[in-house]
């Protein structure tokens, strides 16, 4: 499979772009632990084109991540048009990808990600303009429609193509599911399986193991799968390896590491004194909702407290202990249990 000059071998699985979650360190991670492609978070084009600093943070990338897609949103042509140049001279991404199925309100009720698909004429406007504006290979990512009663994709796949993306992303669900029911992989496979349809079809939706995914290439004929929500504090998730239990804690505090390590660095290339002080909580910040949906604390007795003081922890020497024993409690449970 090829997106643009980008060469994968068969049945690749990416990591799917996701705000709050897909940070550096996790992209790090999950790059190390198998995935093919891994993706920044949202990008908001206005934020971007007006930069603020949070919005350029995210077009950090590293040479361990690549390829790394940068992918961005926005309902103002224009805004995405000038976004995606400073996404291409900024970060020099792998890709750049198009959020039309962000089905949050504060962004598709204003028009962007998923809002698009009622707007279709716009959608295929900033696409065909975006492609024309840069060099980098351009992908988009979208739903099945608006709602039930509204479903395009097969169309709309045809559209996209025809606006010059090189590969396309579809979540099996519309925009009015959100992420409730089941993922529709049937109308995946009916794209994928269009003849007309060339570029790749990446498919996405409820995956939550190698096996599912291995399924799906099997059933749908996709040529990638994007695994998103299942990631959470799971980045092993991608490894076909067995791991030991130190090794998952290891991962996580490996994690840990990467996003304090680079917000120290950050700081002190910009002689930044307060945010030298404050990288070390910003970093267990970065980290924390991988710590709280990390199915490996499931099955200690009592955890409750323990997840409490975890999650309210601003310093490795609050957080770090809370660890250890978690490790030492979980491991205590399992040798119980054989």
């Amino acid at each position: 499979m090829k997106i643009g000059n980008l060469q994968f071998e068969d049945h690749p699985l990416f990591l799917a772009p996701m705000e709050d979650v897909t940070d550096i360190g996790f992209r790090r991670i999950c790059k190390q632990q198998g995935a093919a492609m891994v993706y920044s978070e949202f990008v908001a084009a206005e934020a971007l084109v007006r930069s603020v600093k949070s919005t350029l943070d995210k077009l950090t990338v590293c040479d361990e991540e690549r390829p790394v897609g940068i992918q961005i949103y926005g309902r103002d042509a224009d805004a995405v048009v000038e976004a995606a140049r400073i996404v291409e001279s900024e970060a020099h991404p792998d890709v750049i990808d198009l959020n039309f199925g962000c089905p949050v309100k504060k962004v598709a009720g204003k028009g962007a990600g998923a809002g698009m698909l009622r707007n279709i004429p716009l959608m295929l406007d900033i696409t065909r303009r975006v492609v024309a504006a840069v060099n980098t290979p351009v992908t988009a990512k979208t739903r099945l429609g608006w709602d039930l009663d509204n479903i395009v994709i097969t169309t709309l796949a045809e559209q996209l193509q025809d606006c010059g993306i090189q590969a396309l992303t579809i979540h099996g669900r519309t925009r009015s599911q959100m992420y409730t029911g089941t993922a529709d992989w049937t109308l995946i496979g009916e794209v994928k399986n269009n003849p007309r349809i060339t570029i790749p079809i990446i498919g996405n939706g409820d995956i939550t193991s190698l096996d599912e995914a291995d399924e799906a290439f099997r059933r749908y004929g996709v040529d990638a799968v994007m695994i998103g929500r299942a990631t959470f504090g799971c980045p092993w998730l991608f490894n076909r390896q067995h791991l030991t239990l130190e090794q998952k804690f290891a991962l996580l505090r490996q994690q840990l590491d990467i996003n304090i390590s680079r917000l120290r660095e950050d700081a002190e290339r910009r002689g930044s004194e307060r945010d030298m002080a404050l990288a070390e909580t910003r970093g267990i910040l970065h980290t924390r909702r991988h710590l709280a949906a990390t199915p490996i604390f499931k099955g200690i007795p009592d955890f409750r407290q323990t997840r409490i003081a975890m999650l309210r922890a601003n310093t490795l020497d609050e957080l770090l202990p809370i660890l250890d024993e978690a490790q030492q409690r979980i491991m205590a449970t399992d040798e119980t249990s054989e």
